[in-house]
C-alpha cells in the first residue's frame, strides 16, 4: 500500500491511498466463490451454477462491496501510518493509479493540537445539595394539588379557586369572537388568563360581570393580541375551590405503592427527587465545567466542516419536529445553528483530547447503572434495557453520555472544585 498526504489547510488533509489490484481481485473471486457454492438457483443443482451467471448476478455488488472494505481498513491503516486523527468522517473519490493499482482520494479533517491539557487551574464550583424531609412534604402536597377536584362554592373568589368565565374582547376596534362569546377557566394566580382580568376576577362570585381594560404582553400566546390594549367583558360563570384528595391508602396505591403505607410512599418520593436531584447536579457541574474549558481553548481554531456538518444535523432534527408538531412546508436554515454546533463539536473534541491524554476508558458498571436509573422511570423497566441492548445506536448514544460524565468528574475532581450549597429548590432551577 502506497500512501501520500497533503495539507489544504491548518486542519484539511487530502490522503491518496494506492493498492495492489491483485488484491482487489483475489478477495472478489474468494467471495463470488462462496457465492457460488451455496447459491440456488432454478436449474441448477447447489455447487454446479456457472461462473458466468454467478458474475452476471452478483459481480457488480460484491465488487462494490469489496471496493468499500478495503478503503475503510486501508484508510484506517493509513491514518495510523501517518499519524492522523480524523475528525468526522472522510469524503472518498475513486483516483486513477498506476498499472496494477487501485487509487482513492480520501479528504477529511483532522482534531487539532489543543495541547497538553492542564485542567488544576480551572475555577470549578460544584453545586452540592440533598433531599430534605421537607422537600418531600412538598412533592407530596404537589402531587395531591395535581389530582385536585373542585367543588363549586357560593362565596367570591379567592386565590387558588378555579374561575369559570364568558369573556368578549374588543382589540383594533374587532370584536373577538365576532358572535357569542369565549368560555375559558383560570385558577386565580395561575397566569392562565390575562394578569389584570386575573387580579379583577378576585373578589368577584358568580354572574358577576365586569369591564378590564388591559395590554397584552408582547410575548402573549395570541399573536393577534400581543402587545396590543383591548378592553374584555367578562360574566363570571363559576366559582370552584379545591378539594385535595386524603393522604391515605388509596390515594397512594395510584403510584403504585401496593401496601398503601404512608411511609413506603415517602420513601418512593424521596428516591425518585434523589435521582431527579443527581441527574440536575450533574447537569450543572457539566455546564460549570464545559463553560470553563470552552472559555480555556477558545482560541483554538475548530473543523470547519465538522461544525458545518452537525449544523445541517440541528437543523434537520428541528425540521422533523416541526413536522411532528403538524407543520408542513418547513425549511429551516442550518446557519442559525451554527453557535450551538461550534460549541457541540468543541465539546466533544474536548471530551475525546481529555479521556485520550488521561487514559480515561469507559465503565461499563456506569452505564449500566445509568440504563437501570433511565428504565427506572418507565413502567416496564426490562423493556427499556432490552431496548438499549438490541439497539446500537442508543446504546453508543448512551455509552457516549457515560464517557461525558466521567470525564466531567475526572476534571472537577483534578481542579480541586470549591462547593457551593444548595437547597433542592435552588439546585432543581435550571443554571442561568
Amino acid at each position: 500500500m502506497q500512501v501520500s498526504v497533503e495539507n489544504i489547510s491548518n486542519l484539511e488533509r487530502r490522503v491518496t491511498v494506492s493498492l495492489p489490484v491483485d488484491r482487489f481481485n483475489a478477495i472478489t473471486g474468494s467471495r463470488l466463490g462462496e457465492i457460488a457454492r451455496s447459491v440456488r438457483i432454478k436449474g441448477f443443482r447447489p455447487g454446479k451454477v456457472p461462473h458466468k451467471i454467478i458474475e452476471q448476478r452478483y459481480g457488480a455488488q460484491v465488487r462494490n462491496e469489496v471496493f468499500g472494505d478495503l478503503v475503510r481498513e486501508s484508510f484506517d491503516e493509513a491514518v495510523r501510518k501517518e499519524n492522523l486523527r480524523p475528525a468526522g468522517s472522510p469524503q472518498i473519490e475513486p483516483s486513477e493509479a498506476g498499472e496494477g493499482q487501485l487509487g482513492f482520494v480520501a479528504t477529511f479533517e483532522v482534531v487539532p493540537d489543543f495541547g497538553s491539557i492542564d485542567v488544576a487551574s480551572l475555577p470549578i464550583v460544584r453545586a452540592t445539595s440533598e433531599v430534605l424531609d421537607a422537600d418531600v412534604d412538598n412533592m407530596i402536597e404537589t402531587l395531591r394539588t395535581q389530582r385536585r377536584t373542585w367543588k363549586p362554592v357560593e362565596r367570591p373568589a379567592q386565590a387558588g379557586d378555579l374561575v369559570m368565565v364568558e369573556m368578549v374582547t374588543h382589540v383594533d376596534g374587532e370584536r373577538r369572537p365576532a358572535e357569542g362569546a369565549d368560555r375559558a377557566g383560570t385558577v386565580l394566580g395561575s397566569g392562565m388568563l390575562d394578569n389584570e382580568l386575573e387580579l379583577r376576577l378576585v373578589g368577584q362570585s358568580a354572574d358577576a360581570e365586569l369591564v378590564v381594560d388591559t395590554t397584552y404582553p408582547a410575548d402573549w400566546a395570541d399573536a393577534a393580541l400581543a402587545g396590543k390594549s383591548a378592553r374584555i367583558e367578562t360574566r363570571v360563570l363559576r366559582v370552584s375551590e379545591p378539594y385535595l384528595p386524603a393522604l391515605d391508602a388509596e390515594f397512594i396505591r395510584t403510584f403504585g405503592v401496593r401496601s398503601g403505607e404512608v411511609d413506603e410512599f415517602r420513601g418512593e418520593v424521596r428516591a425518585n427527587l434523589e435521582r431527579e436531584l443527581k441527574g440536575a447536579l450533574m447537569a450543572r457541574l457539566r455546564a460549570e465545567v464545559l463553560e470553563k474549558l470552552l472559555a480555556q481553548f477558545a482560541h483554538v481554531e475548530l473543523p470547519a466542516r465538522l461544525i458545518e456538518a452537525e449544523a445541517r444535523a440541528q437543523a434537520r432534527a428541528a425540521e422533523i419536529q416541526a413536522r411532528d408538531n403538524g407543520q408542513t412546508d418547513v425549511n429551516v436554515p442550518y446557519e442559525g445553528f451554527l453557535p450551538a454546533a461550534r460549541q457541540r463539536v468543541a465539546t466533544v473534541l474536548l471530551i475525546n483530547e481529555i479521556s485520550r491524554q488521561n487514559n480515561l476508558r469507559l465503565d461499563q458498571a456506569r452505564v449500566n447503572e445509568t440504563m437501570r436509573l433511565i428504565a427506572s422511570t418507565y413502567e416496564d423497566p426490562k423493556q427499556v434495557i432490552d431496548l438499549y441492548r438490541n439497539n446500537p445506536r442508543m446504546l453508543q448514544e448512551l455509552q457516549g453520555r457515560v464517557m461525558e460524565e466521567q470525564v466531567i468528574d475526572w476534571v472537577a475532581e483534578q481542579a480541586h472544585a470549591s462547593e457551593h450549597h444548595l437547597s433542592f429548590a435552588d439546585a432543581m432551577q435550571q443554571r442561568g
